[in-house]
């Protein structure tokens, strides 16, 4: 049986274990550049909320999530930051679980939806997504960063 439970500051190693494995997942180790110390801080100053799955006592997977805004809609919603389940715990019913848990915590909030990102090589995930009722939407992500974030930030 799956088991939700709310994360504190004190599962940051544990969450950030699955977030390195989550990367290495995706063949993108070499970007992971934040620290255990910094996913803390997130979560000390409730930025960032998060949830891990327990199976018989053990944690199999984690969900972390942030508010915002929609001003086209005007309403709150989630954002879906990472989602990992250990290939062990696949199919045992924690991904869901997870994000009926972040679905429960928006809807209690008041949001009116939750979002999330798809790489375009994770055909697994996308069609796990979509058999929830998640849609894709019809736009792409873009992203500054770095010197070009820089550069901006000077103009």
């Amino acid at each position: 049986m799956i088991a939700i439970r709310t994360a504190t500051p004190d599962d940051a190693g544990l969450i950030f274990g699955f977030v390195r494995d989550l990367a290495r997942h995706e063949d993108a180790e070499d970007k992971l550049v934040a620290t255990e110390a910094l996913l803390r801080r997130a979560l000390e100053e409730r930025g960032v909320e998060a949830a891990i799955a327990e199976q018989d006592e053990r944690a199999v997977g984690a969900a972390l999530f942030f508010h915002k805004h929609s001003t086209w809609s005007g309403w709150n919603g989630l954002y879906l930051e990472d989602l990992y389940v250990a290939p062990e715990a696949r199919g045992s019913g924690a991904g869901r679980a997870l994000l009926a848990h972040v679905a429960a915590v928006g809807v209690a909030g008041g949001c009116t939806r939750v979002e999330w990102a798809v790489s375009d090589t994770n055909a697994a995930a996308a069609g796990f997504y979509r058999s929830l009722g998640a849609e894709p939407m019809p736009w792409r992500i873009y992203r500054v960063s770095g010197e070009a974030l820089a550069r901006l930030a000077g103009s």
